[in-house]
């Protein structure tokens, strides 16, 4: 099954479908006086049905010692994979993140977006009106009792500032990879056991984008240095070492269906993508 391609990170339409969102509301001292954000132990329920999310380039190394990092989609945006099969892995049902994992910044800046207003022209600080972690009743003020806007809000907009600005550095990156040809079409799949413990049929998991390390290799030597010295290389690389972890996650799928359906038996070892 391919990943499917996921919205991009950054300038995402008001009225339009945002991972996530969905009643974003643009931020208003008029209309969310009285509201704020619930301190909560376990919030991350809103990704759990989402196996793949956005990532920036410069979340490539600490992200990929816990995902699979890919490229998807037409534009080739970036993707932390975090489960197979419509199903994140790492966050439980409750909203409880694994721990250890990292935390992508995608999912950090919930509740709080940028998108673009009517004209396209401007960026407008909106907020989930659904996300569960709002209400009247509130640990964190979005708003002082003079009406402007606390601390705390104004963290969050200078957060969302600046992953908007990691998004249009993660386009200019991966603009870079295209206009070097460096991609290639690359294929997860695993081996289950028959009954008498022979491997069986090999099962597809995902068909997605990578960067080909045998193009990378063809590459001049001016060409390598240049990707060196602008920080490039060393994100690719992260990239490409990244995608052991389809063992891993793939052995994590195979376990979680297992214990749901009863069964004791060991998952089946991963293959590793080619």
């Amino acid at each position: 099954m391919a990943i499917p391609p996921a919205p991009p990170p950054g300038r995402p339409d008001i009225t339009g479908a945002v991972l996530f969102y969905s009643k974003p509301e643009p931020l208003s001292r008029d209309t969310h006086a009285k509201l704020g954000l619930r301190r909560m132990d376990k919030p991350f329920g809103f990704a759990a049905a989402s196996h793949v999310v956005p990532l920036t380039v410069t979340e490539f190394q600490v992200a990929g010692l816990s995902y699979p990092i890919i490229f998807a989609g037409e534009k080739y945006q970036p993707l932390a994979v975090m489960g197979v099969s419509e199903r994140n892995l790492f966050i439980a049902p409750d909203g409880a993140f694994q721990m250890g994992a990292y935390i992508p910044a995608y999912i950090r800046r919930y509740p709080f977006v940028l998108a673009a207003d009517e004209t396209r022209t401007n960026m407008v600080v909106c907020i989930d009106r659904a996300a569960s972690m709002l209400g009247e009743d509130y640990d964190l003020a979005f708003f002082d009792a003079k009406g402007e806007p606390t601390e705390y809000t104004n963290g969050c907009i200078q957060f969302c500032h600046d992953f908007e600005g990691e998004g249009r550095r993660t386009e200019s990156f991966v603009q870079l990879l295209r206009d070097l040809d460096l991609f290639e079409v690359k294929r997860a799949t695993y081996t289950p056991p028959n009954p008498d413990g022979t491997p069986g049929e090999v099962q597809p998991v995902a068909e997605y984008y990578a960067v080909s390390e045998e193009k990378l290799k063809a590459l001049s030597a001016e060409k390598l240095r240049e990707l060196f010295e602008n920080g490039a290389l060393q994100q690719i690389y992260a990239h490409l070492m990244s995608l052991s972890g389809w063992d891993r996650l793939i052995t994590y799928a195979i376990a979680a269906q297992a214990m749901e359906q009863g069964a004791v038996q060991a998952p089946a070892p991963a293959n590793r993508p080619n």
